[in-house]
């Protein structure tokens, strides 16, 4: 998993409350294994119509945010069912952080463990978020998560708690089986004892 340290991005809104995991990718896209490919999939039933054409004023489908890297959203971002192919889905269409004011637990999880820096913010500070999005074409947000800093170039300053734990596995770029390898001389010295 590759390390997140510093990100800058352009923000891509997603207004809507309660974005469940069968919106973000929908059941008739998870046949597949590979953890990639799921991009083109994400806010499918959004962000085009049932015979294929583009919903064009859905904001992620405007030239404005192609690109995106950095998705903000309302509460309880990710809840319903805990399809991991939900983070893959948006890692893979290029989102390398999540601001929202709550996610789903599971949800919120399994970002950390896909590479993906999930952060909350207070509602106030995300409608702030918003309103900058609209206001300034083409906005950016830098994410530094040694600082736990999110800033933008029109004097906007946030801070961000994090568990250190968490915040350790994204700096190091580990997930569990990153994790495990660490200790991986121990765990071939107990298998030689054992052997």
């Amino acid at each position: 998993m590759e390390a997140f340290i510093k990100h800058t991005g352009l923000v891509g809104p997603v207004d809507r409350v309660n974005v469940d995991t069968d919106a973000i990718i929908p059941k008739q896209f998870l046949k597949r294994i590979e953890r990639t490919g799921f991009g083109q999939f994400l806010f499918f039933e959004w962000r085009f119509h049932e015979n294929g054409d583009v919903i064009h004023d859905f904001d992620l489908n405007k030239p404005a945010f192609a690109g995106a890297s950095v998705l903000i959203s309302r509460a309880n971002f990710g809840c319903g069912s805990s399809r991991e192919h939900a983070p893959w889905a948006i890692l893979d269409y290029g989102f390398k952080v999540v601001i929202a004011p709550s996610f789903a637990d599971i949800f919120y999880n399994n970002c950390f463990k896909n590479g993906i820096l999930p952060i909350k913010l207070s509602e106030e500070q995300v409608e702030e978020l918003f309103q900058r999005t609209h206001k300034h074409n083409g906005y950016k947000l830098t994410v530094d998560l040694e600082t736990k800093t999110i800033v933008d170039e029109h004097g906007l300053h946030i801070s961000f708690d994090l568990d250190e734990h968490r915040r350790q596995f994204l700096l190091l770029g580990l997930d569990d089986i990153g994790l495990t390898l660490q200790h991986e001389d121990k765990i071939a010295a107990h298998e030689a004892r054992v052997g």
